[in-house]
């Protein structure tokens, strides 16, 4: 692992999950249901992301399958176990890992054939994840539900989604495979998403940006 970011050293969010994942014991590794679900879909060309990643084995599971990926988290410590079990798997050459605070995080548009987040609600970081997504890409996302609130009064009403969240955010282009509320048995009440990005998307908002002289049509054009 590297340094840790100068504006993420006091961070309180990075504090609060370096501590959490410090008094951890073994940890699984297993991949999130939703990710190995996307994974088993037909998937363009290109890496998956697997944001707000924790210790988790999506990521694992991607470059396992022969896919670039990156894991993106605000803690160092679940990040080190993370690079940790990429060298025992021997996969360290597909993983790159961020440390960053998700709202500030910015991919290239259009970089990934999978964005995955589980566990992790931000409408704004759902927004940059979507336009991340190439054509024919996959997004996958489980969060919270407002429901959660009535099991935790003290969870901030901003961490969890409305009614019709996430699906009523997608963009244009956008087309939703699944979408589901998940039992609260064993865990808060949450919903989860899985949707494709139109394999044309790209070249019509590429088309619109060329007729409003964004930048100058090539030869062939």
């Amino acid at each position: 692992m590297q340094k840790v970011p100068r504006e993420l050293a006091g961070h309180p969010d990075r504090q609060r999950w370096n501590d959490r994942y410090q008094g951890r014991g073994a940890v699984s590794f297993e991949p999130h249901p939703l990710a190995a679900a996307a994974l088993a879909l037909p998937l363009p060309d290109g890496p998956v992301a697997d944001l707000a990643c924790g210790p988790s084995g999506s990521a694992l599971l991607a470059a396992a399958a022969g896919r670039p990926a990156t894991a993106v988290d605000i803690s160092d410590v679940a990040l080190g176990l993370m690079d940790g079990e990429a060298r025992r798997r021997g996969l360290t050459d597909l993983i790159t890992l961020v440390q960053a605070d998700l709202p500030a995080w910015r991919p290239e548009p259009g970089s990934y054939a999978l964005v995955i987040c589980t566990g992790y609600w931000d409408r704004s970081v759902f927004e940059t994840a979507a336009a991340a997504v190439t054509g024919g890409g996959l997004l996958a996302w489980e969060a919270l539900t407002a429901e959660a609130r009535q099991v935790r009064p003290g969870l901030c009403p901003a961490w969890c989604l409305e009614p019709g969240q996430p699906a009523s955010l997608l963009p244009s282009g956008f087309t939703v495979l699944e979408s589901a509320d998940l039992p609260g048995e064993h865990h808060l009440p949450r919903r989860n998403l899985l949707a494709r990005r139109d394999e044309t998307q790209e070249a019509r908002n590429a088309g619109k940006a060329r007729d409003r002289g964004d930048y100058p049509a090539p030869d062939w054009a």
